[in-house]
């Protein structure tokens, strides 16, 4: 720490702020619920993928559809908005530890790819934070039906087509980086690093599987987004659970939607072994 005061000279107070706030046992153990909500959230759409797969499209495989399972259970509101806070604090959390990350850097491209990881991750988790809230108080809305609407409101000209295909783009690259996550196992770098040099089977095994599955999936998401940009359709953008269906009509397609299911319900207990042994 005193390196880090010569280093970065007045603003260290204010980096010694923002390193108490994110090492506060309050906020590690609140947001470490947020990895049980997000798990929750990927064993549902797992088991409705798993479903589709066996020619039952009663449940919506994708977030809405998982969390609006969630809400019509008994007592589901209530653990919507403990889920919900949890998450809020989860990407607190990283939102902090981008900016640790990125002033600790020894270079500035050091910085800069530290900063963009936990930065991408604390809007991943305070975007389903605000779909798991929106749920507990009674609204929320289907996750298809609002990628359809906003790639419907960006279809309009050739600056909104260009902007759909290269937001698909930027989920294709998301779902390759999971794969790749997955394959090369550098999840576990985030483990490791908590003390935890032996970490046992079922994580690596849940966490390959997962990472891989959760990418395919995300792939096949952007694929369609980049599709619907390209052809001026919005309605081919249908999310999650666009994708999944598509893939129940082709050949050999329940097959793949199967295995995707079941690596998601996989990435779903991942979410839950990983809310023990993240590094925070």
């Amino acid at each position: 720490m005193n390196a880090d005061r010569d280093a970065h000279g007045d603003s260290a107070p204010v980096e010694e702020a923002v390193e108490s706030a994110a090492d506060e046992p309050a906020l590690e153990v609140i947001a470490r619920g947020g990895f049980l909500m997000s798990g929750l959230v990927h064993l549902l759409i797992g088991w409705f993928a798993v479903q589709l797969a066996f020619g039952d499209p009663s449940g919506s495989a994708d977030q809405s559809g998982a969390i609006s399972a969630i809400a019509q259970a008994p007592g589901g509101r209530v653990l919507l908005w403990t889920g919900g806070i949890a998450m809020t604090a989860l990407a607190v959390w990283s939102a902090l530890r981008a900016w640790l990350s990125a002033r600790r850097a020894r270079s500035a491209t050091s910085a800069l790819t530290q900063c963009l990881r936990w930065a991408g991750r604390a809007v991943i988790y305070a975007g389903l934070a605000a779909t798991v809230l929106r749920f507990a108080a009674g609204g929320g809305a289907s996750s298809s039906a609002q990628t359809e609407s906003a790639t419907a409101g960006l279809l309009g000209g050739g600056a909104g087509r260009v902007a759909v295909v290269l937001a698909a783009g930027v989920v294709i690259s998301i779902g390759v980086g999971f794969v790749v996550i997955g394959a090369g196992r550098r999840f576990l770098q985030q483990l490791e690093r908590s003390g935890h040099r032996t970490v046992g089977v079922a994580l690596r095994v849940t966490g390959v599987l997962g990472y891989i599955a959760k990418g395919i999936a995300l792939v096949a998401v952007g694929a369609l987004l980049g599709w619907a940009g390209i052809a001026a359709e919005p309605q081919k953008a249908t999310g999650l659970d666009g994708a999944l269906q598509a893939l129940s009509g082709v050949p050999e397609g329940r097959i793949v939607l199967l295995l995707l299911g079941i690596g998601l319900i996989v990435f779903g207990v991942y979410c839950f072994l990983r809310s023990r042994y993240q590094d925070m």
